[in-house]
């Protein structure tokens, strides 16, 4: 939910090991409950219906700035689009052509990926390259553009999301899920106790600390500890970061403003490894059917 970076090489560290010889076929099912589906895009006309879906949810709904050709088109693009992976959630009860079924969508760049591409996403606005560089045997994975129309906002849709991610980490043998979670609204102080909450019991040390790059710093302790009510606190994060930390991610240090998405950006890692096993069996029950 960010600009897109500038290109740049990226260092050959960025390749890490390699993944799964076959890759996931397009439009094979991930997961599936009820009456939905979750699985990967299979043409450019399902990348577009889903860049339609991010159009209305983070453009008409929550009033991102738009370029003028995404103005035209109604659709939320960019230069990454073309070399990701795009998980769709598909309401198989509404009738139609499959890509006007496309109710939810989560974009997925794989490290090799983004090394053909001159690098991360989010390494516009994190250090993620650093980080990388310190794990060459593990496979980052990088999420982002998550979003789901408001009448599928429900525990249902994101249960499914993570089924098709769970998936999806398994078949390519992910040692690492990173991205950007966002607060709405570009003044951090207006998230000072959620922030500071972060900064002070979920950061990211050691081998895996990384920061905003410096140009774009913003510092997100910005309370004494004492001030801090951890149950507010968690209450005032949004349920994508909430999520996360339940899964077991950890924060990276300073905050990034996205003003073209009016947002206050914070860094997630997620090592699969620390994952708890209670989530592993939750989510890999269903979605591990549907990994080759």
């Amino acid at each position: 939910m960010r600009d897109a970076m500038t290109e740049r090489a990226a260092p050959d560290i960025l390749l890490g090991h390699a993944p799964k010889a076959r890759p996931l076929l397009a439009g094979e099912p991930l997961g599936r409950i009820g009456n939905l589906t979750v699985r990967l895009a299979r043409d450019l006309e399902e990348i577009e219906a889903a860049q339609e879906v991010r159009y209305r949810v983070f453009h008409e709904e929550l009033g991102a700035r738009a370029l003028a050709a995404d103005l035209q088109d109604r659709r939320d693009a960019d230069r990454f689009d073309d070399i990701c992976d795009h998980l769709l959630v598909v309401d198989n009860a509404i009738d139609g052509p499959e890509h006007r079924r496309i109710m939810g969508t989560y974009r997925l760049l794989r490290q090799e990926s983004a090394f053909a591409a001159g690098g991360f996403y989010s390494s516009d606005e994190f250090e993620i390259d650093k980080l990388v560089a310190r794990h060459p045997r593990l496979h980052f994975l990088e999420l982002g553009r998550s979003c789901v129309l408001p009448q599928y906002r429900s525990k249902r849709t994101i249960e499914l999301l993570w089924q098709g991610i769970w998936a999806y980490v398994n078949h390519y043998d992910i040692g690492v899920m990173t991205g950007c979670a966002s607060f709405p609204g570009t003044v951090p102080a207006a998230h000072a106790e959620a922030l500071s909450f972060l900064a002070q019991n979920c950061r990211a040390e050691g081998a895996w600390r990384v920061s905003a790059v410096a140009r774009r710093f913003h510092p997100m302790d910005l309370m004494p500890g004492e001030a801090i009510n951890m149950r507010s606190a968690f209450a005032a994060m949004p349920p994508l970061i909430k999520g996360y930390l339940r899964l077991g991610a950890r924060i990276g240090d300073g905050c990034v403003i996205d003003h073209d998405f009016g947002t206050t950006d914070v860094f997630i890692v997620l090592p699969v490894e620390t994952i708890s096993s209670r989530y592993i069996n939750y989510y890999g029950a269903d979605a591990d059917r549907f990994a080759g």
